[in-house]
């Protein structure tokens, strides 16, 4: 491996927060060292008898260099579940799986393997000197015990240092609070757990699709506004509607000190990216130089020589129109306040883009076993595993989609503002990202509400800056990504999945079969900029 080495603190006058202590126990007979997240702040949430998201970090210790092991261990209960270590930039080849117990039941899961296809912002977030590296988050429900197996794979490979796993407990809402306000669109007719999975490949009448209404009458709570302005969210003073939590942790019967922080490639797409790649979704990083095929596209846009981090746009945008009949100019959005976001986690405020030229899609891998109502606590977790775990300023997407077509606002700073995202390692800084909740490379396919939603969501986020959604586009990847060299002209479709710009399998096979069906939706979307 090869370290990073120590990296320089940012100069720019922006917080830095260290979230981590350390103290150690024995659990089942194994040293193990167990860290605690923590950001300050009150252990109970916003609101009456709430908590907000806690992280419970048990260190995978060990003198094997290749295999690192956790017998099965009580832990507090957590939903979301992933292993990290010191340095993200060690790459780490070989498995990790993991066995979780049930709270409700006590019974014992199969063994579930762990995706490793997340890399840290190539933009200063990425080079803060608490960014891990991490394997993608898995949901796996309430649960309040683990057991875990790591081992490396290949003759000079090793398990990477300071390897740990990261439990993560969502918190839970405030019951019947909240303003219940929507963000354009109207209200949905999809049911909370829509399960249709016909394609959006068929070209749209002249009217138009029906507008997607995508926040579910079972929505959580305030869907108002977003984030809006050049800083972070400051927490909301009413909490949203609905308990989406966790049970109350169980007494354990080993418990690490805690305390509360404040593709199938056989399914191969219609369409290609353009361009001479170096490397195949599951190849590493390539050391082969660009090539020198010229694209037929527009001239690559050129790298920004600095992270964006100006001021928000000095024109506010315009007030979102109140809920209609006609069409809406904006998608419904639940906003951070609506699935409740801890927002004392972000601690600096957003960076921003001179123009969203494409929308990456992903799957948040994890599970596709979730009722729509968990939605929330899953986005939740999600967040609190990119602070504290990655070490990232803020959730790495910029949106959210669930299997019911329900969209969700990201990373803070407004969701009609080009907000720099975390999501595709070299093209962060040209591109906007959407996630849908679950796992599409493993069977999963993706429902017709979900991907009516990215199509709503893409065309008008990309119509924002004048992009057509069913073109093409040149990049220069800022990185070496495994697919594109570092000054490279990637040209790609402005609704690109993210195995298009990274080596990955993400966003999963079934997934990226729709995307060529998703953009033909997204050109006659209502959302779509002349329609």
């Amino acid at each position: 491996m090869s370290p990073r080495g120590a990296r320089a603190r940012r100069a720019n006058g922006k917080k830095h927060v260290t979230w981590l202590a350390a103290g150690v126990v024995v659990l089942g007979g194994t040293a193990v060292t167990a860290v605690a997240a923590s950001a300050g702040g009150e252990e109970a949430g916003p609101g009456d008898g709430t908590h907000r998201a806690k992280a419970h970090v048990l260190a995978l210790d060990g003198k094997d260099p290749k295999r690192r092991a956790l017998p099965r261990t009580g832990t507090q209960t957590f939903s979301l579940v992933g292993v990290s270590w010191e340095d993200s930039g060690d790459t780490f080849e070989g498995t990790a799986q993991i066995r979780t117990r049930e709270a409700a039941t006590g019974e014992w899961s199969e063994w579930r393997d762990l995706d490793f296809d997340v890399r840290a912002p190539e933009s200063a977030e990425g080079e803060e000197p608490n960014v891990r590296g991490a394997s993608e988050p898995l949901w796996v429900g309430p649960s309040d015990g683990v057991e875990a197996r790591v081992v490396a794979d290949g003759e000079e490979t090793a398990v990477p240092e300071a390897l740990r796993l990261d439990m993560i407990d969502p918190g839970e809402t405030v019951k019947g609070r909240g303003n219940g306000g929507v963000k354009g669109g109207v209200k949905p007719t999809v049911s909370p757990d829509a399960t249709q999975t016909t394609p959006v490949g068929t070209a749209p009448g002249t009217s138009g699709p029906a507008p997607t209404t995508v926040a579910s009458s079972t929505a959580p709570g305030d869907t108002s506004g977003g984030s809006g302005g050049g800083e972070a969210s400051q927490p909301p003073s009413e909490e949203p509607t609905g308990s989406t939590g966790t049970p109350e942790d169980p007494t354990p019967s080993a418990t690490p000190t805690e305390s509360t922080p404040g593709a199938d490639p056989t399914a191969a797409p219609t369409d290609e990216p353009t361009g001479t790649p170096t490397g195949g979704p599951t190849d590493g990083p390539s050391t082969e130089p660009p090539t020198s095929q010229a694209p037929t596209n527009p001239s690559p846009s050129t790298v920004p020589t600095q992270e964006p981090t100006g001021p928000a746009p000095t024109t506010e945008p315009t007030q979102t129109p109140e809920p209609s009949t006609t069409t809406p100019t904006t998608p419904t959005i639940v906003s951070r306040a609506g699935w409740g976001a801890d927002e004392s986690l972000v601690q600096n405020p957003p960076s921003y883009l001179n123009k969203v030229d494409a929308v990456f899609v992903h799957h948040t891998a994890g599970t596709n076993d979730y009722a729509c109502a968990d939605s929330p606590a899953i986005i939740r977790a999600i967040l609190t595993y990119h602070v504290r775990t990655n070490g990232w300023n803020d959730v790495g997407y910029n949106f959210f989609v669930d299997k019911c077509g329900t969209v969700f606002e990201g990373r803070a700073g407004g969701v009609d503002r080009p907000v720099l995202g975390a999501h595709t390692y070299g093209f962060n800084s040209y591109s906007s990202g959407i996630s849908l909740l679950g796992n599409y490379e493993s069977g999963g396919t993706p429902t017709a509400a979900a991907q009516q939603a990215i199509a709503d969501l893409a065309a008008w986020k990309l119509g924002l800056h004048g992009v057509d959604p069913q073109a093409k586009v040149t990049l220069t990847a800022a990185a070496d990504t495994g697919v594109w060299t570092k000054g490279q002209a990637a040209t790609l479709h402005t609704i690109s999945g993210h195995r298009d710009g990274y080596a990955t399998l993400c966003p999963g096979a079934t997934l990226y079969s729709a995307l060529p069906g998703i953009r033909t939706a997204a050109g006659g979307s209502p959302y779509a900029t002349g329609n």
